[in-house]
């Protein structure tokens, strides 16, 4: 040491008291900045663990609740069909009164899953008969409409499965699986200037769990839909 006092910049020419005290305060600054980077990187967002264990959560909640999702997803589009078939025969309803004559509304399907609806003026007050259709003696009152909520798996038709209960007399099965339009017979529906009709029922189902029928009441042309529960084989 120079006969002047302590010169230069060594910690270890520091007295030892000082030395400790040096020391202590490094490591508490050291211990600030890692608190406050630690800080900061939460206050930023999740931890990497964090944000691998939030997914894993979320993807078994995902996988649990998959089957249950997609059920009630068919039994809405299943719904949907329902209500369109209905709004396509009231439209046809209206049209008779309106138009004062009979008019007939005849579903049809492509062949690829889409099916279409068409209504027909009775060209000869026999009422709208297929014959009188493909012969133009029962004209179209416009061009044919597309229903958009039929296809794509949900379609005219029965689930697989033992036959369901008649809807109008619970104590019979239904038959004639492949005849999900019937209307007397036929498959086309017909109305009254006074909006009575042909009496009938259209089954909408996904092939799979779900069921209605839109039934058509002849004296008043009211229409109503009903569901099938498969478990308990009842219609309400």
């Amino acid at each position: 040491m120079s006969p002047g006092g302590w010169q230069g910049g060594s910690s270890s020419a520091l007295p030892p008291t000082a030395t400790r005290r040096l020391a202590s305060r490094c490591r508490v600054a050291r211990l600030e900045r890692s608190v406050r980077r630690d800080r900061g990187a939460r206050a930023g967002g999740f931890t990497l663990v964090e944000l691998i264990i939030i997914l894993a959560i979320l993807g078994l909640a995902a996988a649990l609740s998959f089957p249950d999702l997609f059920r009630l997803t068919r039994s809405l589009r299943v719904d949907l069909a329902s209500r369109e078939l209905q709004s396509a025969l009231r439209l046809a309803r209206s049209r008779a009164i309106r138009e004062g004559t009979k008019v007939g509304i005849k579903f049809r399907t492509n062949g690829e899953g889409r099916y279409s609806f068409t209504l027909y003026r009775d060209g000869d007050g026999d009422g709208v008969l297929t014959r009188d259709i493909e012969s133009g003696i029962d004209p179209p009152l416009a061009p044919p409409r597309e229903l958009i909520h039929l296809g794509q798996q949900i379609r005219l038709g029965f689930p697989l499965g033992p036959a369901p209960r008649d809807p109008g007399d619970p104590r019979r099965r239904l038959t004639r699986l492949d005849d999900p339009i019937r209307f007397n017979r036929s498959d086309i529906a017909s109305f009254n200037h006074l909006g009575a009709s042909t009496p009938g029922s259209l089954y909408i189902t996904d092939g799979l769990h779900f069921l209605s029928v839109v039934r058509l009441f002849g004296r008043t042309g009211k229409v109503k839909i009903l569901r099938y529960d498969v478990a308990s084989e009842t219609w309400r």
